[in-house]
């Protein structure tokens, strides 16, 4: 079995992010979205909330696992006896970060490949950042993230549902 991680802060996720882990569950048989407890970013949601909300949008695919983690990926990787890490791209301004990432974790272990993936044009300006700075002023964007993530942003910053 071919075992592939995404990992990220997914703080929210978004609907690129779920194009994404679509795109990776086509090329491996399981996809293990690892959603990183980094406390040092200061997260809007708790990683137990960021897990759930995944969980929900891909209740109906057996081939993905949703957990959290903290540590390093490629040790994680190994625990997990996983073949890839996927990374999304979105532009150009991604690629020097991702892939300075990639070479940090092929030096800490050659066995575990980066496979870089781009979701559909849509989502390629959407970040969870720009979520969540949208919805500091307004409720109004629903394209970009799904509808469960739209409640609970309402649901943080104080807007109606």
């Amino acid at each position: 079995m071919k075992i592939a991680i995404y990992p990220g802060s997914f703080d929210p996720i978004t609907n690129g992010h779920l194009d994404v882990i679509n795109r990776g569950r086509r090329i491996f048989d399981k996809v293990v979205v690892a959603v990183a407890r980094n406390a040092a970013k200061n997260p809007l949601f708790t990683s137990e909330e960021r897990v759930e909300l995944i969980k929900e949008n891909v209740k109906n695919r057996p081939n993905i696992e949703v957990i959290a983690f903290d540590g390093l990926i490629v040790d994680l990787a190994e625990q997990l006896n996983a073949v890839a890490l996927i990374r999304g791209l979105r532009a150009v301004s991604d690629f020097e970060h991702e892939f300075q990432m990639a070479q940090m974790n092929r030096h800490l272990d050659e066995r575990i490949e980066t496979i870089f993936l781009m979701p559909n044009e849509r989502f390629f300006f959407t970040s969870s950042n720009l979520v969540k700075q949208v919805f500091k002023f307004t409720d109004r964007e629903r394209n970009l993230i799904p509808e469960n993530v739209h409640a609970a942003l309402s649901e943080k910053f104080g807007h109606n549902k």
